[in-house]
């Protein structure tokens, strides 16, 4: 195998790897436990729960405790540190999918035998649909994996990537605690 098929193999491992542990962990509770322990200090509680918010596996505990941070403070200081948890845990994401999973992908583009579908990936349209939709993921509550994704292999630079990883995730979070504070 040759240095690009190594590299997917190796990153498809760690994916599957992370699924297992994050499964186990959800099932245990281990994730609830973490953020709702550090509930007592807001600004602890929010950048943890930030930086899991933004993952399939544990955004919906994140989310849970995010709501209910934000029913016993400020809903703006919970928005603003999970915000900036939330970019923490994009960049993480962003790092990787930039680095490796777009050099895959690449190799994966020029050994496919389908080349006029993957011709479309090319149009200066798709340049920029591919950002927007990955934007509008991120803001969404959806898991920000495939949006980050998609601003991964759109090259985006890093400083506009950090701009709207937090003011997106910051504006989910506040409506998180506005729905919370309302219910």
């Amino acid at each position: 195998m040759n240095n690009h098929a190594n590299n997917l193999v190796r990153d498809l491992a760690l994916v599957v790897f992370s699924i297992l542990i994050a499964i186990i962990l959800a099932k245990t509770g281990a994730f609830q436990d973490l953020i709702t322990s550090t509930q007592e200090v807001r600004l602890i509680g929010s950048f943890i729960a930030g930086i899991l918010f933004v993952s399939v596996f544990t955004a919906a505990p994140a989310t849970v405790a995010l709501g209910e941070i934000a029913q016993s403070n400020s809903i703006i200081t919970v928005a603003i540190i999970g915000g900036l948890g939330a970019l923490i845990g994009d960049l993480l994401i962003f790092r990787f999918v930039r680095d490796k999973v777009s050099q895959d992908f690449s190799y994966l583009v020029k050994i496919s035998r389908t080349e006029r579908f993957f011709s479309v990936f090319k149009l200066k349209l798709f340049r920029w649909v591919i950002p927007f939709v990955g934007a509008l993921i991120i803001a969404s509550p959806l898991p920000d994996e495939i949006g980050v994704a998609m601003l991964g292999l759109s090259k985006m630079k890093n400083s506009y990537f950090i701009l709207l990883s937090f003011v997106l995730n910051s504006a989910g979070i506040l409506i998180i605690g506005l729905i919370a504070k309302a219910l």
